[in-house]
């Protein structure tokens, strides 16, 4: 029996897509169990700040970010989110997020090791887009 490739790349894009704006929700974000769901142990980040977080450390930062908390507080809503399975087990997302007129561009590896644990966040990196930038 010959599998669909196509379609398992689209199902897998399509999962890490779901995860990652999971993420983006403020409940989710707010909620350890949530979020433990979702990162990898080896999850790193490199944000928008230049700043280097560790699984631990996003789990200690997350409940108090959670983007929508307060008005004045960013939600962070991409208009599209794009992916690539780059290799079985590996999803690259890419998209844009603007932030009160802050806009970054962001990319996402996401990593499935078994159908147990299914598909987590294993490292994120936001770029500041300078304003006279398209």
């Amino acid at each position: 029996m010959r599998v669909n490739e196509e379609a398992h790349a689209s199902d897998d894009v399509n999962e890490a897509i779901a995860g990652e704006l999971a993420l983006l929700d403020p409940a989710v974000r707010a909620s350890r169990s949530e979020a433990v769901r979702l990162l990898d142990p080896e999850f790193v980040e490199i944000g928008v700040s230049g700043r280097r977080y560790t699984y631990e450390q996003m789990l200690a930062w997350l409940p108090d970010n959670t983007g929508a908390v307060a008005p004045e507080e960013p939600r962070h809503d991409p208009p599209a989110v794009t992916g690539t399975l780059l290799a079985p087990g590996l999803v690259q997302l890419r998209y844009e997020t603007d932030s009160d007129g802050r806009r970054a561009r962001r990319t996402s590896l996401w990593r499935k090791r078994d159908e147990a644990t299914g598909w987590r966040l294993f490292y994120h990196q936001g770029t500041v887009v300078p304003p006279d930038i398209e």
